[in-house]
């Protein structure tokens, strides 16, 4: 398949399943769409891109933990460092478990990163010659459930935050917010004024995250 037949009929799908897709400008890609899934308010932000120069779609989200949560993490560490230091461990391992490609971003000081958790990413290729309706939702569906178990982990353990995003030391600070805009995307929960999760439009394929590294 050539991207222009893979580009229209990723298109189709979005289409028929009705998920919200937004068109990205993106120099790197044939395409780049950002979409919503599951459908519904509580769906999750994730990018659909397929790259120039690659015979792959790559599918990735990005989730940024909440201050609140953040601000508990920290006090976790001081009180309980080996308790902390268990519970991360069980988080990167949740992830393996999962068997998609994910990426996380420990608060640090220095080069340092000792926590807390601030964000973490999850991504997942589809190569052109095993591309089919069945493996791209079933690719989302798995990378939803990669996000939702450590969304909840941090939940349990951490509370619901305090409804806003928390700094990610990793990522470059930005010269202005005019313009910008953060969708939240949270998992399912009593009250839809939680944010647990924001997506940031301004980073084309999340920190750490490219897909012209797919060996």
């Amino acid at each position: 398949m050539d991207p222009t037949a893979v580009i229209k009929q990723i298109q189709a799908w979005m289409k028929q399943e009705r998920l919200t897709v937004k068109t990205q400008q993106d120099p790197r890609a044939e395409a780049h769409f950002l979409i919503k899934y599951p459908a519904g308010n509580q769906g999750h932000m994730f990018a659909v891109v397929v790259p120039k120069g690659r015979d792959l779609v790559a599918i990735s989200s990005m989730t940024r933990v909440d201050e609140g949560q953040q601000n508990e993490m920290a006090k976790h560490m001081e009180e309980d460092r080996e308790e902390w230091l268990e519970w991360i461990h069980e988080a990167r391992l949740q992830l393996i478990h999962s068997t998609v490609d994910w990426g996380i971003h420990m608060g640090h000081t220095g080069k340092e990163k000792s926590g807390p958790l601030q964000a973490f990413n999850v991504s997942l290729p589809i190569w052109f010659d095993g591309l089919t309706k069945n493996e791209f939702m079933h690719g989302l569906r798995k990378l939803w459930l990669a996000k939702l178990g450590i969304i909840h982990e941090i939940k349990y353990n951490y509370g619901s935050g305090i409804g806003k995003p928390g700094p990610v030391d990793d990522w470059p600070k930005p010269k202005s917010n005019a313009g910008s805009k953060n969708t939240p995307a949270g998992p399912a929960s009593d009250s839809s004024t939680e944010h647990e999760i924001e997506f940031d439009e301004k980073m084309t394929f999340g920190s750490g995250f490219d897909p012209s590294e797919w060996a």
